[in-house]
């Protein structure tokens, strides 16, 4: 206390000191360097020692398979809380021989009553006790189911994910109130201010017509009142078994895991039976190109003090490689150049501003209100697009200005912004790789594609690795492809679709020039 209370004093008086005699009291505390500048380390003071950061993981990723085919993957992170969850390979895209929007259900039904628990109340108590919190997201190509808790909470955790994926009730009471946020969803999805979703889903449908990847994520309004718990049921059968399964948890020993796993995941029967499972859809995702319109009046979206004006919305692209393909690295890197975003934005170049679009697009076209570059990327194909919106009266220019900037990602990069790209793609990647729910989503997304994991600093060294040349090559193929157009708004000034893909064939990347008598 004495200590602490001199400190204080001393504090006090050095800044009383200054007020009354002014900088040359101040001045004799550094008298003993008095030449040596700001820009010049002091002499005899040792050198620092500043962290680097390598991408090389403390702990290893260990994976076992136990005999009914489940993975178990694991990482262990310092902590008393972990992440636990279970990832399917089941999505949206192996909804082709079953109503579309089954997966989306199951999102929605996730976590609610099952044979052990009455209601989702009691799974929400039962984790509280643990400081734990739940949630399930579906994906195209997955479906994950994710809880973190406290780490001596890990047997009740595991149970509790076991019965909530292969003993769901799913009660009428249960699908009706699923039905209802469903409809909320969709309508939702139509009113929101940002279009970014509709967007996405609009460009899959027009880059994988009517096959895997492009069937709709969001259940269609027809097919609400068509699924029912026989349906979940069936498909359930076919796509939640344990060799489409990995049960992966970040923040615990790998063996506690794996003997949960024994308890509570290898002998147990699902409410659906173990039959074999029939019509699993392996279809690979056919690229198609094409174009999807919808014709919307966007002038009320957001009223209010701040309103957004009236704007159209354009997603182009064109089909880039699978995340198991050695071009998806380059094809990252690539995206990380083009970058992106609003045409308002507070920030420097850790925000992007030095990227092609802010720096080629928004900074010289000061009408544009958006313009960013997006990488979607899955087992069999992938799609690079750019979204850009504007006022209706000006689509046609809009959309000649981005099929240049797809005509100039062919051009040599330049040293510097190649480097500026492959640092901010690193530093991006070992940020969030600190967060315990990223890592444990990496670990159960790669183990489940791949059956192993890549580690961070492999990573970090193939996008060291990534030149010029292979940003060109990688360019170069994927201007092959056919274009994928998503279109929202007033679509009047918008181009033809053999009008883009023209301008994406040619060296320039301009649209053909029309000529009107009267405007």
């Amino acid at each position: 206390w004495h200590t602490a209370y001199w400190a204080c004093a001393h504090q006090y008086s050095s800044v009383y000191d200054y007020c009354r005699f002014g900088i040359a009291v101040c001045r004799q505390y550094s008298s003993a360097y008095p030449s040596v500048s700001l820009s010049t380390p002091l002499p005899g003071i040792p050198k620092p020692v500043f962290a680097s950061v390598d991408g090389h993981e403390k702990y290893e990723t260990k994976i076992t398979t136990l005999e009914n085919g489940l993975k178990v993957a694991s990482r262990n992170k310092f902590g008393q809380f972990c992440t636990v969850g279970i990832l399917v390979n089941s999505g949206s895209r192996h909804e082709a021989k079953y109503p579309s929007g089954i997966a989306h259900f199951l999102e929605k039904l996730s976590f609610s009553s099952t044979a052990q628990f009455e209601s989702k109340d009691e799974i929400l108590l039962t984790l509280e006790k643990h400081g734990g919190i739940c949630d399930c997201q579906t994906s195209r190509d997955t479906t994950m189911y994710a809880v973190s808790a406290e780490v001596k909470g890990l047997d009740t955790v595991v149970n509790l994910l076991s019965d909530a994926v292969l003993q769901p009730r799913l009660l009428d009471e249960e699908i009706e109130m699923t039905r209802m946020a469903v409809r909320f969803e969709l309508e939702d999805l139509n009113m929101r201010p940002d279009p970014e979703p509709l967007l996405t889903e609009m460009i899959h449908a027009a880059a994988y017509r009517g096959n895997t990847v492009g069937l709709p994520r969001f259940c269609p309004p027809e097919n609400v009142e068509k699924i029912d718990r026989k349906l979940l049921h069936k498909y359930l059968q076919s796509y939640y078994c344990p060799q489409r399964m990995v049960l992966a948890g970040v923040g615990i020993e790998h063996e506690q895991l794996v003997q949960c796993a024994r308890k509570y995941l290898l002998n147990v029967k699902p409410v659906w039976s173990t039959s074999t499972p029939a019509n699993v859809d392996k279809s690979v995702a056919q690229y198609t190109g094409g174009i999807v319109k919808m014709v919307k009046d966007m002038s009320d979206v957001s009223l209010g003090p701040t309103p957004i004006p009236e704007l159209t919305h354009i997603m182009i692209g064109l089909e880039s490689c699978s995340f198991l393909e050695d071009d998806f690295i380059p094809f990252a890197v690539l995206n990380m150049m083009m970058g992106g975003g609003g045409s308002f934005s507070a920030g420097g170049p850790g925000k992007g501003m030095f990227t092609r679009l802010y720096l080629n697009v928004l900074n010289r076209h000061h009408w544009m209100y958006n313009a960013t570059s997006y990488h979607h990327s899955y087992e069999d194909s992938g799609l690079l697009c750019i979204h850009a919106s504007a006022d209706p009266r000006q689509v046609r220019e809009m959309v000649e200005i981005i099929t240049r900037e797809f005509i100039q990602m062919a051009g040599t990069a330049g040293e510097m912004e190649l480097e500026r790209a492959k640092t901010q793609l690193k530093s991006m990647l070992m940020m969030n790789l600190e967060s315990r729910p990223v890592i444990f989503e990496d670990v159960g997304r790669q183990v489940l594609a791949t059956g192993k994991r890549k580690l961070p600093h492999e990573l970090c060294e193939l996008i060291s690795n990534v030149t010029a040349s292979d940003i060109k090559r990688v360019t170069m193929k994927m201007l092959r492809s056919k274009p994928a157009v998503a279109a929202l708004g007033d679509l009047s000034e918008l181009p033809l679709y053999e009008d883009i893909q023209a301008a994406l064939s040619s060296k320039d990347g301009r649209l053909p020039r029309i000529y009107r008598l009267f405007r």
